[in-house]
């Protein structure tokens, strides 16, 4: 949950959606998000919608279970014909700083009033070190098939920067207490980029996550996010800024490396074992299908609307507990803008975009986009706009020119 969401137009207290919006449900699949916005200490690096226990005082984990289930009966009411949760994804913050229980409280209240396909992929995230085994073995019973694990880098001085609290040897044994308790979609997540990373350290860090053969991997480049304590640190000169072209040269390797080991992009900065194994929540995002989001600061998608609840926890609890939407604002998307948004999430897949949902200009684009050097040829001829490596790095670019008001 980014710190600034856009202004959008006032939300409806009652979270009623357009009848245009409603008409849509069904025609893709639908999803659950439950974002849990506690965390034990704060990362330099993240602006996501997180507090610590200090920041919260009166507001407790108690309250929060209460809302989201308030939460979950008004978007049954709201959305009454929605088609089975086909993903449920428990995000944060730390989603394992609750109990077990809780999360299996809040997948039973979605269970139940939306319904689960049958292969469902429930993920929760989890920091290394801030998850048990009896709670990964509760979390497995209970029904969570996928974990996600926040591993960011296997070297010691560069989880300092980032002010992680874990040691790279816990993350190995997290992640043998999931295969212990029954998990057999494993993810860790990697950051590159960090002050102070060579690319020695990058390599160290890329064979780690191999050698703990999880399903997926994921490699994001660090962005110094405004107001947080990382970018103070950069502005105060205590610490180098990020360098682009070292970001480059990182993404390169990774690349290489993972495909080495078996592993295929799917999405510019995910990597899977296999396709069965790729996140299919992240890929509903990136496709456009819809979700809800539950709990303060989380975002939602239905028929081409889309608003974000208020942010903090007690707002959050008291529009809920007055019977009301937790929903701040929204925005309507014209057909122009989900177009553009079509272009911006589906080119960064593996799959690519269909060409054909271009106009002819856009079309003529791609042509010159393939002699640069940025898509790939082969693809474009059966019909796909699909980046090459070269085009991942400059994946914003493509997308600019070809939603550009000279090509639309």
């Amino acid at each position: 949950m980014p710190s600034m969401p856009p202004e959008g137009e006032l939300a409806p207290s009652n979270g009623r959606l357009p009848d245009a919006a409603l008409r849509e449900v069904g025609s893709v699949p639908f999803g659950a998000y439950v974002h849990v916005p506690f965390c034990a200490t704060r990362c330099g690096y993240c602006d996501f919608n997180t507090y610590t226990s200090d920041e919260l005082q009166e507001t407790t984990q108690r309250q929060y279970i209460g809302a989201v289930l308030a939460e979950i009966d008004l978007a049954r009411r709201v959305v009454p014909h929605v088609p089975p949760l086909s993903t449920v994804f428990f995000g944060g913050g730390t989603p394992t700083l609750l109990a077990a229980a809780d999360q299996a409280l809040l997948l039973k209240a979605l269970t139940e009033a939306f319904g689960l396909t049958e292969d469902a992929e429930v993920t929760t995230e989890a920091n290394p070190e801030s998850v048990t085994a009896e709670q990964l073995d509760a979390l497995r019973a209970c029904g969570v098939n996928r974990i996600s694990f926040g591993m960011q880098s296997a070297i010691p001085h560069v989880l300092s920067t980032l002010d992680r609290a874990h040691t790279p040897g816990r993350v190995v044994e997290a992640v043998g207490q999931a295969r212990a308790a029954g998990f057999d979609s494993v993810s860790v997540d990697l950051i590159y980029g960090t002050p102070g990373e060579t690319i020695n350290q990058w390599r160290t860090s890329i064979e780690a996550a191999i050698a703990l053969e999880p399903e997926h991997i994921s490699a994001y480049a660090l962005i110094v996010e405004e107001g947080t304590a990382l970018a103070r640190r950069i502005y105060r000169g205590e610490i180098a800024g990020v360098d682009d072209d070292d970001q480059a040269v990182k993404y390169e390797l990774a690349d290489e490396l993972l495909s080495a080991a078996g592993y295929g992009w799917y999405e510019v900065s995910n990597w899977a074992s296999s396709p069965g194994h790729r996140s299919r929540h992240n890929l509903a995002y990136w496709k456009g299908h819809h979700w809800w989001g539950f709990g303060p600061g989380a975002h939602s998608h239905v028929g081409g609307v889309r608003w974000w609840n208020v942010r903090h926890p007690r707002a959050y609890a008291e529009r809920l507990a007055a019977g009301h939407s937790p929903a701040l604002a929204r925005e309507v998307l014209g057909a122009s803008t989900r177009h553009v948004e079509r272009v911006l999430l589906e080119v960064r897949l593996a799959d690519g975009l269909a060409a054909d949902v271009l106009p002819p200009e856009a079309r003529t684009e791609c042509k010159k986009l393939v002699t640069e050097g940025l898509l790939d040829a082969n693809a474009l001829e059966s019909g796909r706009v699909v980046l090459t490596l070269q085009g991942r790095l400059l994946a914003d670019l493509v997308v600019r020119r070809l939603t550009s008001d000279g090509v639309r």
